[in-house]
């Protein structure tokens, strides 16, 4: 029976151990994955050590840590405080609570971030940055019971405010393009009508500078006349001509006539 006993806790013990280096293992890989802020991959490695060890305080802390990173404040929360009894009564208690004040500070609940924080300071009372944090943190819960607990909703105004101021900026913005491509529109149809119109002057100028050149009797040509009217022109030219010649014949006579009276001489 003894040695029955022995034996089982032989099994139990190499059980064990093979799943504390199964935990270990995934541990390991997650903090690499979370090291290059591969998150999505440390959540499955944490998730793996806590298959194999669910009570792994490290596998919960870190878990905590990686849902932190992903912005999902929640699920940071219940991982933190699964780990957090033991891990107040080691070395890493303050980061611990300090962790778990800055994800209750991302929610906005200001008194259980405090709570967190003095929790930190308590096992770190020279941590700087979480003194900061404790200050933050009592500071918006002053405004909020100051403002009757509409401190959330204020700076949820806030915000809402900033958005409509961005899109307010943003629609000046288009404004300003669109008044900026409407006046290049505007100055471009203006240079195309006003190159029209300068054509259709320019063509319209060609046109009666042609017309009046068509009009004009070009020059080594001579003019359209009708033939009456040309008949009359060949006859006053034939009765220049005639009396031309008989001037011309009588002066010959006279020179002749003169030459004749030289040589009676």
């Amino acid at each position: 029976m003894k040695r029955y006993l022995l034996v089982i806790l032989s099994l139990v013990l190499c059980c064990g151990i093979c799943f504390a280096q199964s935990e270990r293992k995934s541990v390991r890989r997650g903090n690499r994955q979370f090291k290059k802020e591969q998150y999505a991959g440390a959540e499955i490695d944490y998730k793996k050590a806590l298959v194999a060890d669910s009570t792994s305080v490290t596998a919960d802390y870190n878990l905590g840590n990686n849902y932190y990173r992903m912005e999902n404040y929640t699920e940071a929360d219940r991982y933190y405080k699964a780990g957090i009894d033991s891990l107040a009564k080691g070395s890493h208690g303050a980061d611990a609570f300090h962790n778990m004040g800055n994800s209750q500070l991302k929610q906005r609940n200001w008194q259980a971030a405090i709570e967190d924080y003095k929790n930190a300071l308590r096992r770190n009372p020279d941590d700087q940055e979480t003194k900061a944090n404790l200050a933050y943190a009592q500071k918006m819960l002053e405004n909020e019971q100051q403002n009757g607990g509409g401190g959330g909703n204020n700076d949820q105004n806030q915000d809402q405010n900033q958005d409509q101021n961005q899109d307010q900026q943003n629609q000046d913005q288009n404004q300003d393009q669109n008044n900026d491509q409407n006046k290049d529109q505007n100055k471009d149809q203006n240079d195309q009508n006003q190159d029209q119109n300068q054509d259709q002057n320019n063509d319209q100028n060609q046109d009666q500078q042609d017309q009046n050149q068509d009009q004009q009797p070009k020059q080594g040509q001579q003019p359209n006349i009708t033939p009456q009217a040309a008949q009359q022109m060949l006859q006053a030219i034939q009765a220049q001509e005639d009396k031309t010649q008989d001037k011309v014949k009588k002066e010959k006579a006279a020179k002749l006539k003169s030459k004749q009276k030289e040589k009676n001489w």
